[in-house]
């Protein structure tokens, strides 16, 4: 009965876990809010929004494909 007893108090106080010996403490109940009341939705007149050209990057010319040595035998 000490540190390393999975039943005994200071057991689960070591171990950090609980059970008959040990029982939790019970948190204050917090009023549970049986209806919300919904806001009515505020809808908004939907802006266009303008879309910007992007600037396009000069790319990089491709490489020549890499030519296959012919075997001489």
């Amino acid at each position: 009965m000490g540190k390393g007893d999975k039943k005994s108090r200071r057991g689960k106080i070591n171990i950090g876990s609980f059970g008959v010996t040990r029982p939790r403490k019970k948190k204050a109940s917090t009023p549970v809010a049986a209806e919300k009341k919904e806001k009515p939705a505020k809808k908004k007149a939907a802006a266009p929004k303008e879309e910007k050209p992007k600037a396009e990057k000069p790319k990089a010319p491709k490489k020549a494909a890499a030519k296959k040595k012919a075997a001489e035998e």
